[in-house]
Order: C-alpha cells, then structure tokens, then sequence
C-alpha cells in the first residue's frame, strides 16, 4: 500500500502519482441494480463503463451508484473504493482489458492511497471473470 500526499481520487491522479500508464488503474465503478444489489465494476482507468454490457450480463437494468449507496454498500467514499473489502458483498465484474498488464493499481480505501496487484491477483480476490464491460 502506498500513501501519498496528493490525491489519488481520479485515474489521472492516481496514474501520476504511481508513475503508470492510466491504463493501468484498476477503478472501482459502483452501480445499484434494479433489484437493489450493488454492483461493482473494476476498469481500466482509460476505459469508459458500457452500462448496458453490465446490465446484459447481469441480466436486469443497472443504475449509477450516488455517494450515499456507495458509502452505505461499500464502506469507503467515493475516489477511495478498493475492489474488495466491502460493507456488502457486490457482484463484480472485472474489465478484461486490465488483464493484459503485468501490474495494475487499485485504490486503498482513502483518496491518497493506491496499491498494487496482478491481474491475477484481482481475480482472486473479488472472484470475479474478466470480461467486456466497456464502450
């Protein structure tokens, strides 16, 4: 875990403060299914969420997340949502598009705090499949 003095909210900042490729920020995107279930979505920092691709593979409409449903569901703040750890379980869906780096960073449950993983790894912890959840 690294800890910065400077933020690390966004992908771009983050990316800056690790030295990577925004390419290479594994950011955790949460949304409200219909039936109420959070739902989360780890991408590449330069990728855009496709949210009906995560609705089709979830099989129901998806809505974004406020701050309040991402606190409450999460246990972090928005800007500081790691992948795993959650208040609730989420179901999760990994954009396949981190696969192809050897290493990846992840927010660290503050907006200054990043860490790194593999590919691998995230998959391990959230036990989730990569697949194709963007635009």
């Amino acid at each position: 875990m690294l800890e910065f003095d400077q933020s690390t909210h966004s992908s771009a900042e983050a990316a800056a403060a690790t030295g990577c490729d925004v390419a290479q920020i594994a950011k955790s995107m949460l949304f409200k299914a219909a039936d109420g279930r959070p739902v989360l979505v780890v991408a590449s920092g330069a990728n855009r969420v496709d949210e009906k691709k995560v609705a089709a593979l979830l099989g129901q409409k998806i809505s974004r997340a406020d701050a309040a449903f991402v606190l409450e569901r999460t246990g972090f703040a928005v800007g500081a949502v790691p992948p795993m750890g959650h208040a609730v379980a989420p179901v999760v869906f990994l954009d396949r598009d981190l696969e192809r780096f050897s290493t990846i960073w992840a927010a660290g449950g503050s907006a200054k705090a990043v860490f790194a993983l593999t590919p691998g790894d995230l998959e391990r912890l959230t036990g989730a499949a990569f697949v194709d959840v963007t635009k």
